[in-house]
């Protein structure tokens, strides 16, 4: 079920007529309908605030192979996506589809959503921009982290201050950024992990 057909299935099981809806969202009646018809899609603001008003997860609006039958009360991100700290630790992208356990999500602010088009299949990943002032942040993610498969191994990069961190499920690696000796130990590590040359150009 595309994201279009969930938008009008949910907005008629509460009851909501399209103004109603756009009222909630801050949006026009025509762009409410544009979602509807598979013209348009919402922004990341949006989409948290699709999410919190039907109380069904990203993954339940975004993923097509997902139908509105396996809904059930969830704790969405949105309380701790829009939750200020003052001081941010950890900083990078996370890919959702990346993590085999979404707990891990509470202790990031997730400050931007974005849908990555593969290419592929599956169609789309969730890419959550993020930050955490978590001490455990490297250990808690590298726990959290799926396996990934035959064809390579999931990983997240993220940096803090001037150290960069490349984090799969159950190896934390970490170079300071200029050292390129040191960057180049963990891109060999990388490889041997199924890492290609052209995933190790992460942002510094």
């Amino acid at each position: 079920m595309k994201l279009s057909e969930k938008i009008v299935e949910l907005r008629k099981i509460n009851g909501m007529t399209q103004e109603e809806l756009a009222s909630i969202c801050n949006v026009s009646r025509q762009s409410i309908s544009k979602w509807e018809a598979d013209i348009a899609l919402p922004e990341t603001e949006k989409l948290l605030t699709l999410g919190k008003t039907f109380h069904v997860s990203m993954d339940i609006l975004l993923k097509d192979e997902l139908e509105l039958g396996a809904v059930k009360a969830v704790h969405i991100c949105g309380r701790n996506a829009v939750r200020e700290k003052k001081r941010q630790r950890y900083e990078g992208i996370l890919i959702k589809e990346s993590v085999a356990d979404d707990a891990v999500i509470d202790i990031m602010n997730v400050h931007k959503i974005e849908l990555w088009d593969t290419g592929g299949n599956p169609k789309y990943w969730t890419a959550l921009f993020f930050t955490s002032d978590d001490a455990d942040f490297p250990e808690r993610i590298s726990e959290a982290m799926s396996a990934g498969s035959h064809s390579g191994s999931w990983f997240v990069d993220f940096k803090a201050g001037n150290e960069k961190y490349i984090v799969f499920k159950d190896k934390i690696l970490r170079y300071k950024i200029g050292n390129q000796a040191e960057k180049e130990h963990v891109c060999a590590e990388c490889r041997k992990m199924g890492v290609s040359d052209a995933q190790m150009n992460w942002p510094e």
